[in-house]
């Protein structure tokens, strides 16, 4: 087919039907269980470069566990002498947590096995934790002189900045790319959703006019994710700024309570709480762009959460967990789509190109009512 004859072919289609666009995008997801033999639970928080990474429950002790792609590739990350340990974030190869040694929880790294695990928590910190990991930098929090302080890591202990600012009483940082990191900090009891740049002073207030609380859980290139309560909780997305605050309440259920845990390339997730059941997410930018993924789930995931995304430009990959009925516990999936072919995403900018002339017509013949009243 000639491009000139596909444009035009493709351009009937959307304009017949706008809605194909969703369903080209959010079509073929794969299920895959994570859940290793054994394991009476197991929760799934992270995904990149072909690895994910989470917790599972064997035993009787929580296991920071990493996988590649399968339940049976599962690798127990705790070190020697922890009696607890969680992952939370991988990226490049490496993977941070927590360990819990000695009545101590430890901010830890890894790079793929337990052996390998690095102890990055502070001389004098009485807990520790790492919740990200991006551009060779490590982040979390660490309790000095009983303040929980938002930190960050180059690898080692030593390497500690001190990202707490001036006059918080609490603070936690939950990820960075490298260069900006994102968390949380409190004042005066009120909860910030927090982006800082390497630095304590460089600290910023997300928090948009007229929220309760909020907390910025990821960042990704220039979009950072989270969730503000303005009476109930919703999802949300900045760039950088309060003002630049988008609600990413699905539209299709305004009054439903979500967050978002993590972005890649556009594309955001997290959950949506719809009609008494947690329910795993994804958008695109809008709560307009709203998809409910626990649909793709087996039959018996009676509820859900997402909790990673990325991408190897072959697939799009999110991680997460679910209730399973029965009596089976919370158990760690991930699934797994094709990224959508070129022609695809011609369809995807010819039917949004389309929805923004309709959006405007609407727009100018509303005006031109108005004008005549």
């Amino acid at each position: 087919m000639s491009p000139q004859r596909f444009i035009r072919v493709a351009a009937f289609v959307v304009v017949a039907n706008p809605l194909f666009l969703i369903s080209a995008a959010h079509a073929q997801w794969t299920f895959t269980s994570l859940n290793p033999a054994g394991a009476i639970e197991s929760m799934a928080y992270d995904v990149s470069g072909g690895q994910q990474v989470g917790a599972s429950l064997l035993k009787g002790v929580g296991r920071a566990s990493l996988w590649s792609g399968t339940a049976e590739s599962w690798v127990d990350l705790s070190p020697t002498g922890a009696t607890q340990s969680t992952a939370f974030a991988v990226s490049g190869g490496q993977q941070v947590g927590e360990a819990r040694i000695g009545g101590v929880d430890r901010a830890s790294l890894w790079s793929g096995t337990a052996a390998s695990w690095v102890d990055l928590s502070p001389a004098g910190a009485t807990d520790s934790r790492a919740q990200g990991i991006g551009g060779g930098q490590q982040v979390g929090s660490a309790q000095l002189d009983r303040i929980h302080r938002a930190s960050l890591w180059t690898g080692t202990a030593a390497s500690r900045v001190d990202l707490h600012p001036a006059g918080s009483t609490l603070s936690r940082a939950f990820d960075t790319n490298g260069t900006h990191q994102v968390g949380f900090a409190i004042f005066n009891g009120y909860h910030r959703a927090s982006l800082w740049s390497g630095t304590a002073e460089s600290w910023v207030d997300l928090s948009p006019v007229g929220s309760l609380y909020s907390y910025a859980h990821a960042i990704d290139g220039d979009q950072q994710v989270g969730l503000v309560s303005m009476g109930w909780e919703r999802a949300s997305l900045w760039r950088g700024t309060p003002a630049s605050w988008v609600d990413l309440t699905p539209t299709a259920h305004p009054y439903a309570s979500s967050r978002a845990r993590d972005a890649f390339g556009g594309q955001q997730v997290g959950y949506a709480f719809v009609k008494d059941e947690y329910r795993a997410s994804l958008w695109s930018g809008s709560g307009s762009s709203w998809v409910d993924l626990s649909v793709h789930l087996p039959a018996d995931y009676i509820q859900s959460e997402a909790f990673g995304i990325s991408s190897d430009g072959v697939n799009i990959y999110i991680t997460g967990f679910g209730w399973r009925g029965g009596g089976s516990g919370v158990e760690a999936w991930m699934l797994t789509q094709p990224v959508p072919e070129p022609e695809t995403w011609l369809l995807m900018l010819i039917g949004a190109g389309w929805v923004a002339r309709q959006a405007q017509r609407r727009r100018h013949a509303d005006k031109a009512s108005l004008r005549t009243l």
